[in-house]
């Protein structure tokens, strides 16, 4: 019925079953030859697809013999989607480490001085991802005090590197320290526009969009992770670490691992005494795929699975 009432070919016409995970869809449409209908009707001679490598990600969804659990501490929880590209390069490093990673979503607004322990006592990882605005901020800065005052892995994406920057120039003395974002009165903004950026004019016009390269600096986890000195990762933010507290707090024990190529601007920030404590001004997870996750995404949850000290 549907091929003659639609105008459409008896074979043409595919049944798009709701499947248990995403990635099994490619197989469950390809039972039905779709992708020899598609080449025929477009006149294209191609050879027969080669699904063996993707039966073999699929099969391994189904048979993960480990499990981590990892807290994603934001401020648009409520709506899964909103982290939807997070959530997924998560779980593409826990297909390739045999591991089921459940994703424990927390709202960074319950999160205070009294609640944030027992919040996250029981987390395997840490992940504050990209984001804007002052709502919720101090709930994100006690995750990130939180894993590091108990070595918890700790991965922060964009905000979450800002967020992580923060936390540690408080714990170094900086006790006001805070992004120009979200209080432009705080005499540290360790956070803010860098010279040559105005918030006077219009908002589009001062972020810092699309691929940019990164220098790694060598001995540091980014390096461990990535196996390179040189990268490329796509951005989307409009502040930056601010250049005028690279001494300060490099001396209290933060290695800034990743700078532009002229030096001037800070990528990534980590403790790189710790497994793996984190943050990156660019967001990797853009380039995570399911049979190919992302190096920092692997890396994290492999140190996720290998406990706490």
């Amino acid at each position: 019925k549907i091929s003659l009432f639609c105008n459409v070919k008896p074979d043409c016409v595919i049944e798009n079953i709701t499947l248990p995970n995403l990635y099994e869809a490619p197989l469950m449409l390809e039972k039905q030859n779709f992708s020899g209908i598609v080449c025929r009707e477009l006149g294209l001679k191609t050879r027969e697809p080669e699904l063996a490598e993707w039966q073999e990600l699929v099969q391994r969804i189904y048979h993960l013999k480990r499990s981590v659990t990892i807290g994603l501490v934001g401020k648009y929880v409520q709506l899964h989607d909103a982290y939807l590209s997070v959530a997924e390069a998560l779980r593409h490093a826990g297909y390739a480490l045999d591991s089921d990673v459940t994703i424990r979503w927390i709202d960074s607004e319950t999160l205070t001085p009294e609640t944030y322990e027992g919040i996250l006592s029981d987390l395997d990882g840490i992940l504050v991802p990209g984001g804007f605005g002052s709502r919720g901020i101090e709930g994100m800065i006690l995750a990130a005090k939180y894993a590091r005052e108990h070595n918890v892995p700790y991965f922060g994406i964009c905000l979450g590197m800002q967020i992580m920057v923060i936390e540690y120039a408080r714990q170094a003395g900086l006790r006001d320290a805070n992004s120009g974002e979200f209080d432009p009165a705080t005499p540290n903004k360790v956070i803010d526009f860098m010279p040559g950026q105005s918030d006077e004019v219009d908002k589009g016009g001062t972020l810092r969009l699309g691929a940019y390269p990164c220098e790694i600096a060598p001995g540091t986890t980014m390096e461990r992770c990535y196996g390179a000195r040189e990268i490329s990762e796509r951005h989307r933010h409009r502040y930056e670490f601010n250049n005028d507290y690279r001494e300060y707090l490099t001396k209290a024990g933060l290695t800034l691992s990743g700078t532009s190529p002229d030096g001037h601007l800070i990528e990534t920030v980590e403790l790189t005494d710790r497994p793996f404590h984190v943050g990156v001004q660019y967001h990797p997870e853009f380039k995570s795929r399911p049979n190919k996750p992302h190096p920092l995404f692997r890396g994290f949850i492999a140190a996720s699975l290998g406990g706490r000290k």
